[in-house]
């Protein structure tokens, strides 16, 4: 796991999001649903850990502003 700096949560409404999933499609359908809620650093790429199931994606929310703001 990442460490999280104290920018990412600096403020409230600032949040960092981890999905565990069991494939790419699934991690990037459920970051998704929530980028088009709220505003959103999205990733690009999922990451595996070896010898752990599945793959692991990391990106950045602020449930301040609306996507489209």
């Amino acid at each position: 796991m990442r460490a999280i700096l104290d920018a990412h949560v600096a403020e409230p409404g600032l949040a960092v999001v981890e999905i565990a999933a069991a494939d790419d499609a699934t991690a990037f359908a459920i970051q998704d649903l929530l980028t088009d809620r709220c505003a959103a650093a999205p990733a690009d790429r999922t990451t595996r850990n070896p010898g752990e199931p599945g793959v692991r994606l990391w990106f950045f929310v602020d449930l301040r502003e609306r996507p489209d703001a």
